[in-house]
């Protein structure tokens, strides 16, 4: 273990330095050799070799999705309090993406998105460190099964520099590319920005590299899959027709006639939207048919028990705990966590209460999310939760109240799962052991709630909590948990081909496959089918996928760039100039937070697209501004 510990940090010691990525730099760290470490010439000789190097890229790369919930708080369903100011007169910063800057305690990304900029290309020059020399590997390759095995490494390596820069290019446009070991700072120092055209195709060609040579199942936990490659190989063509497109059906006025404005060296095109979503289309298809890849526990609803009773909890609620790790569902991921690595922490710090290993609920359910969990009888949305105060008369029986346990009842089981009302139980821990059965009352933090000690979640403001990601089992700190964090699950992947396809061929086209994945990820809510007849046109058919990856990937870091992607962040929010702007309430009725408060074009524009990071553009004169940030 101590060798591979060695080998692995003398790789990441060689391929860090770049001026591109990092504030401080030491002049020719890349031709040195530190006295007790592995010279290169020595190095690269085995198999084994090999994979301490793409470990290193993994490793390297978990940093950036490590917490891709955050990309979701502040939008309209979930709230990360260690955000900017949710107060009413910030109005449009009160979203996280304001400024490309996050406000995050104890972040991996500091203080903005600038870091996270940083970590792209910290796993990218580590990716094309690895790459090259397993390269120059391949034609000493004793055995065929050698090299096949020296080709997978390879796949893993670009499928990591394709997932790089991919994420790059959704949030910056045009960016600096390069694929070869870099040596010395200068080389960077004067690059240029590279177009998303070409480097799109540049990602695609990473992504198929890695599905024709990566196995067909890990081969350890969190190692890539050709299946993972393919899927996002048609994540890849499902961004790219959103980016093509030349109008969409809302016709908004920050962007009437589609494709994406704010990156002026960029032009869209409607035939290559229309190839893009049948290309996307082909590729899920392909995954959904062929890789013999099923929905956690073949996507059954599972037990839901009596109301309050925590002990009884469906399916979905597991699927996000370390027993689910090796879960096929959970196709490419990064693991977090385990005894003695101190990596768990964020997510049950993020997501628990002080009731879970002292734990501090950053992340939040707002209240607006339970409207969107609908009826188990219908199939259709509920009648909205009313707000009301505990001292209002029959507050806790009135109909509709969201104080009354019966309110929630006969709803999609994913809500069960994913958060806490009022009355609601949890199993709580404390130093590791069991506590108690606790139930949850907004703003009670001490003392008991009916035979029940209370729940101390002294940092909610939306009258909701977390269940989702929450472990429910002692043993287990909370800078233990051993998560396999998902970046793409399949149900991500059914959802996604259902759009594609709805673009391509319509609601039934493609021989009805894309209703039929929709009702498969219903169906773990225990929700009714959709049915044809009421889907026949294209924009019917995309709202109830838009509302199934709501509820599905709810705090997984999608809908942030599904509103971008799609051009909707005033379509879900207000246009511009538009007062008084988006107000968000608690279950008490009290506002919360007022979003896009007569908000610019300005604004809104810089919400589509981030500013490069000026630090970058400091030290390098050939990085041009986003002309929203001029």
């Amino acid at each position: 273990m101590e060798k591979n510990k060695f080998k692995i940090a003398t790789i990441a010691c060689m391929v860090t330095g770049v001026l591109l990525m990092f504030s401080s730099c030491i002049d020719n760290l890349l031709n040195q050799t530190p006295d007790g470490e592995l010279a290169a010439s020595l190095y690269w000789q085995t198999e084994d070799d090999a994979e301490y190097a793409v470990n290193g890229v993994y490793s390297q790369a978990r940093a950036m999705f490590n917490r891709d919930y955050v990309f979701d708080g502040n939008t309209e369903y979930f709230r990360f309090r260690g955000n900017v100011s949710t107060s009413q007169a910030t109005g449009d910063r009160s979203i996280a993406y304001r400024n490309g800057s996050y406000s995050n305690p104890s972040s991996t990304y500091g203080s903005s998105f600038d870091m996270y900029y940083q970590y792209a290309y910290a796993t990218i020059n580590r990716a094309n460190y690895a790459i090259q020399n397993i390269e120059n590997m391949l034609p000493n390759a004793k055995t065929e099964a050698s090299k096949i095995k020296l080709e997978s490494f390879i796949g893993e390596a670009r499928m990591l520099r394709g997932m790089a820069y991919f994420r790059l290019i959704s949030m910056w446009g045009d960016v600096p590319y390069f694929d070869k070991i870099i040596e010395s700072n200068e080389e960077v120092a004067n690059i240029s920005r590279t177009t998303i055209t070409e480097i799109k195709q540049h990602i695609y060609d990473d992504f198929t590299y890695a599905w024709e040579k990566l196995p067909d199942k890990p081969v350890a936990l969190g190692r890539f899959t050709k299946w993972g490659a393919l899927a996002f190989r048609g994540k890849l063509q499902l961004y790219w027709a959103c980016w093509n497109r030349t109008s969409w059906p809302w016709n908004t006025p920050v962007s009437p006639e589609g494709g994406w404005p704010e990156l002026t060296t960029f032009t869209p095109s409607a035939t290559e939207s229309a190839q893009a979503y049948k290309d996307a289309a082909v590729d899920f298809r392909k995954v959904i048919e062929e890789s013999g890849l099923t929905l956690y526990k073949n996507g059954e609803p599972g037990d839901y028990g009596e109301m309050g009773d925590c002990e009884v909890l469906p399916n979905y609620f597991y699927l996000f705990l370390p027993g689910a790790n090796a879960d096929p569902e959970l196709m490419v991921g990064f693991t977090h966590g385990g005894i003695g690595t101190n990596q768990g922490e964020e997510l049950m710090r993020d997501m628990g209460t002080r009731a879970t290993e002292g734990s501090q609920g950053w992340g939040q359910p707002r209240a607006e999310i339970a409207n969107r969990y609908q009826s188990i009888v219908t199939g259709e949305f509920c009648e909205n939760l009313v707000p009301m105060q505990p001292t209002e008369e029959g507050a806790r029986t009135a109909p509709n109240s969201t104080l009354n346990p019966e309110s929630y009842k006969d709803r999609d089981y994913r809500m069960k799962s994913t958060l806490l009302w009022d009355g609601e139980t949890m199993v709580t821990m404390l130093s590791r052991s069991f506590d108690q059965i606790r139930k949850y009352q907004y703003k009670t933090l001490q003392g008991k709630v009916g035979d029940f000690g209370a729940i101390n979640a002294d940092g909610d403001q939306t009258g909701y909590i977390m269940r989702k990601f929450v472990r429910n089992y002692a043993g287990q700190g909370r800078s233990e948990g051993d998560y396999h964090m998902p970046v793409m699950r399949l149900a991500d992947v059914y959802l996604m081909y259902a759009e594609a396809s709805n673009e391509a061929y319509g609601p039934t086209g493609d021989g009805g496959l894309a209703l039929d994945v929709v009702n498969r990820v219903r169906h773990r809510g225990n929700l009714p089918a959709l049915k044809s007849e009421k889907y026949v046109d294209k924009l019917t058919f995309f709202y109830a996928i838009e509302q199934e990856r709501i509820v599905e990937l709810f705090a997984e870091g999608q809908r942030f760039f599904d509103i971008r992607r799609w051009r909707s962040i005033e379509r879900v929010f207000l246009p511009p100039q538009t007062s008084p702007g988006v107000r968000m309430y608690d279950t008490h009725g009290a506002l919360r937070a007022t979003y896009f408060n007569n908000t610019s074009l300005l604004s809104y524009q810089r919400n589509y697209i981030f500013r490069i990071p000026p630090s970058e553009r400091n030290k390098n004169p050939n990085l041009t501004q986003n002309t929203p940030w001029l």
